[in-house]
């Protein structure tokens, strides 16, 4: 990546005075392909630890590595040029201690060329938070639905539907926007829950299955694109039925190998095309 590269992309400063409905506009990505389409529409590419489920086929994020955010992160990095990237700091890489999460964070700015690391959890993950950012590591947070405590939490439930949780999510925010994160994301909460916390705080909350409210919002393309399989989540909106033409064209081109009719000589070296 290039210094022009790496001066032209959106920074967190951006990023974090972009509050106001509909002021970030986000994407994962996992691949530099990927990255590479999306960059030019979108404020911020998140490198999420969701590739777990989503490109290798795992059942969690809970096996996810830190070498494989790496890789990831890398990719995507070299795939864009204006987007700010953001990687998932993966379960067992942060939560011992701030030491290991700066350990984990200064490997991922470092060995990627990302601008900035995404940690879960709430009031409990402050204390890491502000050791990160006193230390030049920028930090979104992510409260609401955390993947990483899935065993916790007993599966992917919307939270905060009853009072108490809506507050215990308002305490998050507000603990972690005073620890020094730039950017909040809250995922699968009710509407009023994601609608409140974005009102309270001056940092931008980015939706997930949360609040039009919010100041942006994020989904995995994989879902945008249809490209994810049969169960879509309540949250996610379908602009694109890709995985069915991936099928169809994969057929076609079985049919025509099979039938001898590809490759033709168009496209072999030294024949001539009739």
């Amino acid at each position: 990546m290039s210094a022009q590269q790496q001066q032209s992309r959106k920074t967190t400063t951006a990023i974090r005075q972009a509050k106001g409905p509909g002021k970030v506009v986000a994407l994962t990505a996992y691949t530099a392909p990927m990255a590479r389409q999306l960059d030019p529409h979108v404020d911020m590419l998140l490198v999420g630890d969701s590739l777990g489920m989503v490109v290798y086929g795992l059942p969690s994020t809970l096996a996810v590595t830190l070498d494989m955010m790496i890789a990831h992160g890398a990719a995507v990095v070299r795939g864009s040029s204006q987007a700010c990237v953001v990687v998932d700091l993966p379960f067992g890489s942060y939560q011992a201690s701030p030491a290991q999460a700066f350990e984990a964070a200064a490997r991922v700015l470092a060995e990627t060329g990302a601008q900035a690391v995404k940690l879960e959890g709430g009031a409990e993950m402050a204390d890491t938070v502000r050791f990160l950012t006193q230390r030049g590591v920028p930090v979104v947070s992510h409260i609401g639905l955390m993947p990483q405590q899935v065993n916790t939490v007993g599966g992917y439930k919307a939270q905060g539907m009853q009072a108490d949780g809506s507050d215990r999510i308002l305490h998050d925010a507000q603990a972690l926007e005073a620890a020094g994160a730039f950017a909040l994301v809250v995922e699968c909460t009710a509407e009023a829950v994601g609608r409140r916390v974005t009102q309270a705080l001056q940092i931008p909350v980015i939706g997930i299955g949360a609040s039009p409210a919010c100041d942006g919002q994020i989904l995995v393309t994989e879902d945008v694109l249809g490209m994810s399989g049969a169960r879509v989540p309540k949250f996610v909106k379908q602009y694109a039925q890709l995985g069915a033409e991936i099928e169809q064209a994969a057929a076609r081109y079985a049919q025509e190998v099979r039938a001898g009719t590809f490759p033709a000589p168009e496209h072999c070296f030294g024949v001539k095309a009739g």
